[in-house]
């Protein structure tokens, strides 16, 4: 079990988890036996799988650029997921080489990992705790700076938070901690655009999700636009992931996407 050295004791590997499966779609190496079935199960209903999570990845990317032209040096990676080529700090540091990052996830594999492949940038870390317990993980970000613009990052990571634990609450929690001129970025699973066949698949796809830590929870376009409720929406608004000042065209997901600026 060489390659295991890496996994803390604490992890059950037969146990698949999302955020390993996420790992897997995006051509990862840090996912196990259990978490490739599940994700290979997931693409046998929807073969679009992995064009989705690399559309999310795309999407990071914009907005991480776009942040940094407006001069914002400082980021919150909320359900950051498994470390993988492009991450946050390899985006805003290629600009601003001392740009400051905390990744947050619940999930043991991703921080150990993150923390692993960070150990020489002294810019950025990874924090391992519930986004769903915002008082907790601000507590864990010295890090960062509040008192300046912060840009917050939810991306593919509230459609694991179900309606039962304020996801809108926490959010709005979040943006209350950061200074005028932050941004929210995030991006969010919907049904919204389903036919009948497409929702019956759908349906086994959540009933996959459900054997997870994480069972899914996807929300409506006017849901996710509630998100952003107090701030600024950037154009074009909550659009299809792929939508959001595509630099490619892709055709369309079931994920929404939008970005807004906290102005007071």
């Amino acid at each position: 079990m060489e390659q295991l050295r890496w996994v803390p004791s604490t992890v059950d590997v037969t146990k698949p988890s999302v955020a390993r499966m996420y790992d897997y779609y995006l051509g990862g190496s840090h996912n196990f036996e259990a978490d490739r079935a599940a994700a290979k199960a997931v693409e046998q209903i929807f073969p679009g799988i992995a064009l989705t999570a690399q559309a999310n990845r795309s999407f990071l990317r914009r907005c991480v650029r776009h942040f940094v032209a407006q001069g914002v040096t400082q980021f919150l990676d909320l359900g950051s997921g498994i470390p993988t080529v492009g991450n946050v700090h390899e985006i805003a540091q290629q600009d601003v080489p001392d740009a400051r990052v905390v990744y947050v996830d619940v999930e043991p594999v991703a921080v150990s990992h993150a923390n692993a492949l960070l150990a020489e940038n002294p810019c950025a870390t990874a924090v391992q705790a519930d986004l769903r317990s915002p008082s907790a993980v601000l507590a864990g970000c010295d890090l960062l700076d509040f008192s300046k613009p912060v840009a917050v990052l939810l991306i593919a990571a509230l459609h694991f938070v179900p309606d039962a634990d304020d996801p809108h609450g926490a959010v709005a929690h979040y943006m209350d901690a950061c200074a005028p001129g932050s941004f929210l970025a995030l991006s969010h699973g919907t049904h919204d655009g389903l036919n009948l066949e497409e929702t019956a698949e759908a349906k086994q796809v959540t009933a996959i999700y459900n054997k997870t830590d994480n069972p899914l929870t996807m929300r409506s376009h006017a849901e996710v636009s509630r998100f952003f409720d107090g701030l600024s929406l950037l154009d074009p608004g909550v659009v299809a992931v792929n939508d959001w000042r595509p630099d490619t065209y892709t055709d369309y997901m079931s994920i929404y996407a939008g970005v807004a600026r906290k102005d007071a």
